[in-house]
């Protein structure tokens, strides 16, 4: 007995969508329905963007897209043709982090670090538009962000880090750059 398997809803077709994701340029097929947060996840390969809540509440999947935070899993793919797109993963530069990365490390801004990615796309916007942000300002920026471990004062303590970080540049010391043994006198073998 042959089955005949019919869709529920007609197949939505493809349609070519090209941006630039983290200053790469992509052109690709893409499903005309498609949300931004599966294209950028599933097509770009951008994991950073986290899948959260997919109605708009927690902010886990926020991007910036021409600048400006807005939630991938509420957005259309096909919206942002031509756009240029900001992941967590293009916040860094090269392996310098974004003064927030570095203060979220220092001052205990992320705690399972789940909805960290959607925090600091939203507050390098806030940043980059305002360096010295009041509580206010800062409380008002991250409303959209849910983030279940932290009770939020840590992460408000990271932003004001980060933006003395930008006032003042200077940072924290790179991790990328050599460091003395922290054992020294301890050879292999003794």
């Amino acid at each position: 007995m042959v089955q005949f398997r019919l869709p529920m809803l007609p197949n939505p077709g493809e349609v070519g969508w090209n941006a630039s994701v983290n200053g790469v340029d992509f052109s690709i097929a893409i499903e005309s329905n498609a949300i931004l947060l599966d294209v950028l996840r599933d097509q770009v390969g951008s994991l950073g963007t986290k899948r959260g809540c997919d109605m708009g509440t927690c902010g886990c999947c926020s991007v910036l897209i021409d600048g400006n935070p807005r939630l991938s899993c509420l957005t259309l793919a096909s919206e942002t043709k031509g756009a240029s797109i900001t992941t967590v993963e293009g916040l860094a530069d090269g392996h310098h982090l974004h003064p927030i990365q570095e203060a979220f490390t220092e001052y205990g801004g992320s705690q399972c670090g789940f909805c960290t990615p959607g925090f600091l796309v939203v507050i390098s916007a806030l940043l980059e538009e305002n360096p010295e942000p009041s509580d206010q300002e800062i409380k008002t920026a991250i409303e959209g962000n849910l983030c279940r471990c932290t009770g939020f004062q840590q992460i408000v303590d990271s932003i004001r880090a980060a933006s003395e970080i930008l006032v003042s540049g200077i940072g924290v010391e790179d991790s990328t750059t050599p460091k003395s043994d922290p054992h020294p006198g301890f050879e292999e073998g003794s």
